[in-house]
């Protein structure tokens, strides 16, 4: 029998835990061909979460649990589950039930017609307008900045043939944009659309800084066209400043006793440039930043506890 490796990520999700499992169970249930394995890595919940875990886990030696000794961040605690799954397909579902379990039905079957990357497109979303469309926003520029095509409404939800997680495992990356690493793999990818439920349980975990890291993750990760920009710029802002510079020079020499500069234009050339810098101060840190977890070679979890292993 082929094995499903289903992996979640949680953090203080003790509300929709049981929810979750039930549905999968009964997803699965209408696949008797397959066995499974689902895979929960609880990444130092404050809540009940970890009691939730090891009552499902003692019920049943299906699901899976590994405790991180400490929080490992949003970014490298579920990277790291996913390359500890050995099934011959492994499903990332997220804890929060925003990823259907009932598409893993059509992950199954697509990737038995296969395909060896089967992934979950969001359409529509019922969380907040306003957020949807800033999402739709940034996967469409981070699109057209990046070196190879990154999927837009993809989150990481879908199903990965063990041919890819063994790429994945090949690779040294401390701080992976799995998103990013689906596309640069290569392989064709099956897009299955579906509309995000909202949360039942819970608020998201995903604060505005934990998405800015991720949207700078992917910036940096997969392109080099925000420092190539600051060159441009830079050569921009220096002709600016010296034609207006050349420009002040004629007024004055023309209309000597007249023309007076005043401190206004030189107060706002001097924000203005200063600004520049700075944004373009911390783009450079930003790879800077990259290169210096890249060189660190950190592991990207380091492990409490395994249960069902």
């Amino acid at each position: 029998m082929k094995t499903l490796s289903i992996v979640t990520p949680c953090y203080n999700e003790e509300g929709n835990i049981a929810a979750l499992i039930g549905r999968v169970r009964e997803v699965l249930a209408q696949l008797p061909a397959y066995q499974y394995e689902h895979i929960f890595i609880d990444n130092c919940s404050t809540d009940g979460t970890l009691a939730v875990l090891r009552q499902f886990a003692a019920e049943d030696r299906r699901v899976k649990v590994i405790v991180n000794a400490r929080n490992f961040g949003h970014i490298r605690s579920p990277y790291y589950a996913l390359l500890q799954a050995q099934g011959d397909a492994v499903i990332s579902l997220v804890s929060d039930l925003q990823d259907p379990p009932e598409l893993l039905l059509d992950f199954v079957r697509e990737w038995e017609a296969g395909h060896k990357v089967v992934v979950g497109i969001k359409t529509r979303s019922r969380e907040s307008w306003g957020m949807y469309q800033l999402r739709g926003l940034y996967y469409r520029l981070i699109k057209r900045l990046a070196d190879v095509e990154l999927l837009e409404q993809f989150t990481g939800f879908g199903l990965y043939d063990r041919q890819i997680m063994d790429v994945l495992r090949g690779l040294r990356e401390p701080y992976p944009y799995f998103r990013g690493l689906i596309s640069d793999v290569g392989y064709n990818i099956q897009r299955i659309e579906y509309t995000q439920p909202a949360r039942t349980h819970g608020k998201t975990k995903n604060g505005f800084f934990d998405l800015f890291d991720i949207a700078l993750l992917g910036l940096t990760s997969y392109s080099k066209v925000p420092l190539r920009l600051a060159t441009l710029v830079g050569f921009f802002t220096a002709g600016l400043s010296l034609l207006v510079g050349f420009g002040y020079l004629i007024a004055k020499l023309l209309f000597w006793n007249t023309f007076t500069a005043g401190v206004a234009p030189v107060m706002i050339g001097i924000f203005f440039i200063g600004s520049v810098q700075l944004i373009f101060m911390g783009i450079v840190g930003e790879y800077v930043g990259a290169v210096f977890t890249y060189v660190q070679n950190r592991p990207l979890v380091i492990e409490k506890e395994r249960i069902n292993f």
